[in-house]
């Protein structure tokens, strides 16, 4: 039996002059009106279960003011005065006498006159609904026959929680916090021209709150729910579902509970307003995380290189530094001519020649007669096929891992020439690197995209769409420069319009560029198509390109972790205390967070924080790094998993995908790739960045810096070292005039290094004009 429970009592406190007019008033008409603009309406109600099955729901409405006397609820709205359309609300549930077995409480937001067109966002989860066919049921499943060579083929995603792609479908997509990035579900809704979101925190002393969204058949009635606590009949797994376990906890006399969110209601133009508002706002209720200082970047980075350079090996198809856990060699993506970079940067000659005997095999091995690279091949010379479906026998390759051999292998020739070994540059690789980008440049002229699986031997693209090729206009625009050949840059821009065009402004995601997802949202494609727009951005000088790269900054902040999670006391990362706000998510299918972007510094991120004076971009990078840091193995203070001293793994757990029991704990494993971006984070990023006429100071090291005195001439800065480990700190110094112009891609190698002890704390003199020493 389902009964009406209304509310005991309904305090507006602090409402302010937009709302006396009602400051009175005992219903819901505050959070109403609030919502009203988006046709919503607010519900409240207590959930009794037998397991996960709801047995008893007590709603309270406004129509319905009628109370069951056990129970109390007193709800507090309170316009927040300096953001104009937030109104903070707080829902208090007590148990007044008596029991409640099983009970979970719980608020909805319910929008009438909804629209399957309306893009909604669950950080991390849900991108555009997940309104998308489906196929498999499981971890990477594989693509039907009509998916390839098919133009027309629709972006398709894994078995996730997602809104129903057929009309006339009633859907539910069931979550808990732990599900996503930052607690929050997000939409807009293009016929208003408005946007909606609900922040709230993680948990109460029941565990992770719930994250509801239910359409009805019609699809034009919507319900956001938060739930006290998560009470799921299935929680999502890596492409497929398995029972939640979920529990309501027994109530008794006198027992609280404080459920406490805010909403937003806003004017926007579209889905990149959102994304922006969302970046700005994503701390607001969880609060400021705070980012623990224990691991320099110079030590980790002595760790991380010494493990790739006792892994280079010699095998019968060739030399490489050993990717992942394998013998076999991987190009891109997550390992194969990425790890060299770090090595090339140490700028020593054991490790230089080792880096070019990488590159000889690369080039004359793995590159297919159409410029195209096959994405691995094993030690005894096998070529590796990609995503091959029996009907079609031609072996494909990844359209990311070319795009990533392209970036990367430019990157290798440049840094050769910063540091003065131009002459070593072989010319087979430079032949490489044109022959790839002149493929690129062709498959572009020809198909209009550059599609999500290649066949290398033909040129041909076997999987059309997605958004595979994000990291391709960055690769196009450097050769372009490299190579003096403009209609390369001309591509980039027109290929990076068609993507932010396409799959940010229209679809409010990117996605498919993993070897081991369908055409999910993921964030490696968020992360690396920023790398492109501030790659146009750099040799073209036009700042609407800037403008593009803070919307594309914004979805990648939707993938990072904003808050310190609360993981279980007895979890590693529990008994560790470790922060890890700033951990990336990997895909809406592999539904965990990894400690750095997949595989790079996210230096580009630094150069739009330079070019904007955005402190966003920056704390973003920063949170980052840290995250990144809390998942190194160091033995026997920071211990991890039973590998060696600097490794790490890619899985950080706050969600039940892979069970209750996984939420904290790390896979006793190693990624050479979370080693590798570590490595790259130490390399691409200063330690410490400094405008000395502005008094700018940002500090992504594990140090802490100060002005000591200032005066015309420039400033004095304190570094001290709190960790246990001596450093050796990055300082980027420039007058702001200077960070006008963009970063070259290796000007890491002129920023000086400064000593500081374990313990130590040294003083530096910093000039208007960038130039560092000691005091």
């Amino acid at each position: 039996m389902i009964r009406n429970f209304c509310i005991l009592s309904f305090l507006l406190i602090g409402l302010g002059s937009s709302l006396c007019q009602i400051a009175g008033a005992q219903d819901f008409n505050a959070v109403d009106r609030w919502l009203k603009p988006l046709n919503g309406h607010i519900r409240i109600s207590i959930k009794k279960y037998d397991g996960t099955t709801l047995i008893e729901e007590l709603v309270a409405t406004q129509e319905q003011p009628e109370l069951p006397g056990e129970w109390q609820v007193a709800l507090q709205a309170q316009p927040v005065k300096a953001i104009p359309g937030a109104l903070d609300i707080t829902a208090v549930f007590t148990l007044t006498r008596g029991a409640s077995k099983a009970t979970a409480v719980n608020v909805d937001m319910d929008f009438i006159g909804w629209s399957r067109d309306n893009y909604v966002l669950v950080p991390a989860s849900v991108y555009n609904g997940n309104r998308y066919p489906s196929i498999g049921n499981g971890y990477n499943p594989d693509y039907p026959k009509e998916m390839y060579y098919n133009p027309q083929v629709p972006l398709t995603i894994s078995n996730n929680p997602r809104l129903s792609v057929e009309p006339g479908t009633a859907s539910l997509v069931e979550l808990q916090t732990g599900n996503t990035a930052t607690p929050a579900i997000c939409f807009y809704a293009p016929v208003l021209q408005k946007s909606f979101m609900v922040l709230t925190d993680q948990r109460s002393a029941s565990g992770n709150h719930g994250l509801t969204i239910a359409e009805n058949a019609a699809q034009d009635q919507c319900r956001f729910s938060i739930t006290a606590p998560a009470i799921r009949r299935q929680a999502p797994g890596f492409g497929d579902f398995h029972p939640s376990g979920d529990k309501a906890p027994d109530w008794k006399a006198g027992d609280q509970l404080s459920l406490h969110f805010r909403v937003y209601t806003m004017h926007v133009t579209g889905i990149p307003d959102l994304l922006t508002a969302f970046m700005k706002h994503r701390k607001d209720i969880t609060g400021m995380n705070q980012p623990r200082n224990w691991l320099p970047m110079s030590y980790y980075t002595g760790l991380a290189t010494t493990i790739t350079s006792n892994n280079f090996r010699e095998f019968p198809v060739g030399s490489y530094y050993l990717p992942e856990n394998s013998k076999d060699f991987q190009l891109g993506w997550v390992s194969g001519m990425m790890n060299t970079y770090p090595m090339l940067a140490l700028n020593n000659a054991k490790e230089r020649d080792r880096v070019a005997q990488e590159l000889d095999f690369v080039v004359h091995k793995l590159q297919g007669s159409s410029g195209y690279f096959y994405g691995g091949i094993t030690a005894e010379g096998r070529i590796r096929p990609e995503k091959m479906n029996p009907a079609f026998p031609e072996v494909q390759a990844m359209v990311r891992k070319n795009a990533d051999a392209l970036l990367w292998l430019l990157k290798h020739l440049m840094l050769l020439k910063a540091q003065g070994y131009g002459a070593a540059i072989k010319p087979e690789w430079e032949t490489a690197a044109k022959k790839l980008a002149a493929a690129f440049a062709r498959t572009w002229k020809q198909e209009g995209q550059f599609g999500q699986y290649i066949a290398p031997a033909t040129g041909k693209i076997a999987v059309y769409n997605s958004t595979a090729g994000a990291i391709v206009p960055a690769g196009l625009a450097i050769a372009s420069d490299y190579f003096k050949k403009p209609e390369w840059l001309q591509v980039a821009k027109a290929s990076a319009e068609y993507y932010y065009q396409r799959d940010v402004v229209k679809q409010g995601l990117t996605g498919g560029d993993c070897g081991d997802i369908s055409m999910d949202a993921n964030s490696e494609s968020a992360f690396g198509f920023l790398e492109s727009l501030m790659a146009v951005y750099q040799y073209t000088g036009d700042k609407s390109w800037l403008k593009k790269a803070e919307v594309q900054a914004a979805l990648c902040a939707t993938w990072t972790i904003s808050y310190d999670p609360v993981f279980p006391a007895g979890s590693q990362i529990g008994k560790l205390g470790s922060k890890m706000a700033g951990a990336v998510w990997a895909s809406i299918q592999n539904k965990h967070a990894a400690p750095g972007i997949c595989t790079a510094s996210g230096d580009y991120l630094f150069k739009l924080f330079r070019a904007t004076g955005n402190s966003l971009y920056a704390d973003l990078i920063r949170d980052i790094q840290h995250a990144q840091a809390e998942a190194v193995n160091i033995p026997p203070d920071h211990h991890t998993t039973n590998n060696l001293a600097g490794s790490s793994m890619e899985r950080i757990q706050p969600s039940d995908a892979e069970g209750k029991g996984s939420i904290g704990n790390y896979i006793n494993t190693r990624n050479s790739w979370t080693e590798t971006n570590g490595a790259l984070m130490a390399i691409e990023l200063p330690g410490i960045y400094v405008q000395p006429d502005k008094k700018v100071i940002r500090v992504f090291d594990h140090v802490e810096a100060r002005i000591v005195q200032s005066d015309k001439t420039g400033i004095t800065l304190a570094i001290k070292n709190n960790t246990r480990y001596d450093a050796s700190v990055s300082v980027f110094a420039e007058n702001s005039t200077k960070a006008q112009k963009p970063l070259s891609y290796t000007a890491f190698t002129g920023w000086p290094k400064i000593a500081v002890a374990s313990g130590a704390e040294v003083v530096v003199q910093v000039m208007n004009n960038g130039t560092i020493g000691l005091h």
